[in-house]
């Protein structure tokens, strides 16, 4: 069921239907290494968190992204990484071209041309229907924008899914994405027009917390709405903590918190705090400076396998 309304969304909360049955956690990660690192000129059209005029190490972003593979790893996490495509300069941000659920793997329908022949990677397509037997549900075929993990955000233990509308996804997409996930419930609702991806703007920590910023939202009353669902654990974050990609995290393990270095200095030391000593998340701040010239951070370079 897809809703569109905060009163219609907290009706199907109150109702306590939605059981905490599903995985909340990956079983493994794959990441996309960078190649011959640059800015994407396609994707700077509707990212407002990319600069054209800042130059790019490729060397410091290759450092950099094999660092993060390397903590997660060092977590006991299962690691894949995949070789990156010069021809594909965002391919470093595979979790909006690629997804999982348990038993079934995901191809996402992206905006740009760039992306799209991402989705079309031989390899990575077989690893998951010819090595790991996953079924394919492939969005890249149809009329419809749906950018996968960037633009719905799951709760997966209780497949509940918070999709915000831009120019990254589309209403026909949402569907597409609540059918695929096999979500119970979904909470489609419009961003700013500044923003691209909802995954930048909230992140759901291992379903048991909400980090979120309220400024990126149309209708102020979604943000509260959604806080909602996550009672005593709702972290809101500042338009610069949020611009600093403080929303862009992950919960790999119900203890390890992955995040940036930049996004970790933005927050203020009560939300360290609370994130540390009140939530108990072992936080992992990996420096991704160079990486976040393109746009994205952490959470975008990390596509999990359930």
């Amino acid at each position: 069921m897809i809703v569109t309304s905060p009163s219609s969304f907290r009706r199907h909360l109150e109702g306590h239907w939605l059981s905490a049955d599903s995985a909340a956690l990956p079983k493994a990660v794959f990441l996309v290494e960078p190649a011959d690192f640059r800015l994407s000129r396609q994707a700077a059209r509707d990212n407002a968190y990319m600069d054209l005029t800042v130059g790019v190490n490729a060397s410091t972003a290759l450092d950099q992204h094999r660092h993060l593979t390397d903590q997660i790893a060092k977590c006991g996490i299962p690691v894949i990484r995949f070789p990156g495509r010069s021809d594909n300069p965002d391919d470093l941000f595979p979790n909006n071209v690629f997804a999982t659920i348990p038993q079934r793997f995901i191809v996402g329908a992206m905006l740009h041309p760039e992306r799209q022949r991402e989705a079309q990677r031989a390899d990575i397509r077989a690893f998951f229907t010819q090595l790991m037997n996953y079924p394919e549900i492939d969005l890249s075929g149809r009329d419809l924008v749906a950018e996968l993990t960037g633009a719905m955000i799951i709760d997966r233990a209780r497949r509940l899914g918070f999709c915000g509308i831009t120019g990254r996804v589309d209403e026909a997409g949402c569907r597409a994405m609540h059918e695929a996930f096999e979500l119970a419930l979904t909470f489609r609702f419009d961003l700013r027009p500044e923003e691209y991806h909802t995954n930048v703007v909230m992140s759901v920590l291992a379903s048991r917390a909400l980090v979120i910023c309220p400024d990126a939202f149309v209708d102020p009353d979604v943000p509260r709405a959604i806080s909602e669902a996550f009672p005593d654990h709702v972290l809101e974050l500042t338009r610069a903590e949020k611009e600093a990609f403080a929303g862009n995290c992950l919960a790999l393990t119900f203890n390890d918190l992955f995040i940036s270095t930049t996004a970790w200095r933005a927050l203020s030391a009560e939300k360290r705090r609370i994130i540390e000593n009140d939530w108990k998340f072992d936080v992992h701040a990996i420096e991704l400076d160079e990486i976040e010239k393109a746009g994205g951070s952490l959470r975008c370079c990390i596509a999990e396998i359930f």
